[in-house]
């Protein structure tokens, strides 16, 4: 182990490459760990401690920290961050600690981070029943390139439970041939690098053939903005997906919460209400951890409940 003469901030970058390089971590993710980190920074600066180096960092600067993070208003509505938000500020602090451990740089190790409680509601998963998601799509009245577009980007997250990531990284050349095939199934590469097999329905790859055909673009990504004058476009970002989405949500009269994330939350818990096990959905969602899969369990929670109150409520028991 050695003592770095290097003051924390700037070991960010070489933290950032760690990142792409060691630990194989998608550029998004990388972005969100130097945001996070941003704010540790500005924390710093703040408080004179720019010059800190990783070995002078204390129990109880982290402490500070945290005190800091619990009492931060956002500055244009007021609102302090949620137990959620706040992990998600230490979660990368954690990580960055973890790449001096890795590099043999004497700092304070991550465990002494501890992640404060989420908010209760913050367990809550929101998701639409089968009806709502059929409004949904229903909504969209498939009759130029850019509503079949929407419609095909729909259809496609809730058949497949493709993170928004995922989605606009999608490029043509994955769906080549599909003239004969009634549905399709695609290896795609998600958070961490890990690989996993995504299941397009037959509607779903409707939708994309029927798009595909109308499109008149060389851009390699599947899903484009049609912005430039001979209807070609580049690739959609995170952003617009976000806006198609809640654009058809306001249209269908279905919750406000709906978002690109909320349609992969229902694939899951379509699959739990059909009786699919946990294990397939923690493979279907490819997470590495059956724990996160675990947050979907309050479906078969409540199912049970509900056979349980019809078949056995004692109603048939004699007084």
């Amino acid at each position: 182990m050695n003592r770095s003469t290097k003051p924390i901030p700037n070991h960010i970058p070489d933290f950032l490459d760690f990142c792409e390089v060691q630990k194989g971590l998608r550029e998004n993710t990388q972005k969100n760990y130097q945001h996070y980190l941003n704010k540790f920074v500005g924390w710093l600066q703040s408080r004179g401690l720019q010059g800190l180096l990783p070995h002078q960092l204390t129990s109880e600067h982290i402490w500070d920290y945290r005190i800091y993070l619990s009492r931060y208003q956002n500055p244009l509505n007021q609102q302090i961050l949620k137990k959620s938000t706040q992990n998600y500020y230490l979660i990368a602090l954690r990580a960055f600690l973890g790449y001096f451990v890795a590099r043999d740089i004497v700092s304070l190790p991550p465990d002494k981070i501890e992640l404060p409680r989420a908010d209760k509601a913050s367990k809550t998963v929101k998701f639409l029943n089968i009806d709502q998601i059929e409004k949904l799509l229903s909504t969209i009245e498939p009759k130029d390139a850019i509503s079949i577009r929407d419609r095909a980007i729909l259809e496609s997250l809730f058949s497949t439970g493709l993170r928004i990531a995922e989605l606009v990284s999608l490029n043509t050349d994955q769906f080549a041939n599909l003239k004969d095939k009634k549905d399709f199934e695609l290896s795609v590469t998600g958070k961490g690098g890990t690989v996993r097999t995504v299941y397009f329905s037959e509607r779903a790859l409707g939708f994309i053939k029927k798009y595909l055909s109308l499109r008149n673009s060389k851009e390699k990504s599947l899903f484009i903005n049609f912005r430039d004058k001979d209807g070609t476009g580049h690739r959609l970002t995170p952003r617009s997906i976000e806006r198609i989405v809640k654009k058809y949500a306001i249209m269908a009269g279905i919750p406000m919460f709906t978002t690109p994330h909320t349609l992969r939350h229902s694939y899951a818990t379509d699959l739990l209400t059909q009786g699919v096990d946990l294990r397939s959905i923690q493979e279907f969602l490819g997470h590495k951890n059956i724990v996160t899969t675990q947050i979907y369990t309050h479906v078969t929670n409540k199912r049970l409940r509900d056979i349980h109150r019809q078949f056995h409520s004692g109603k048939n028991l004699k007084s």
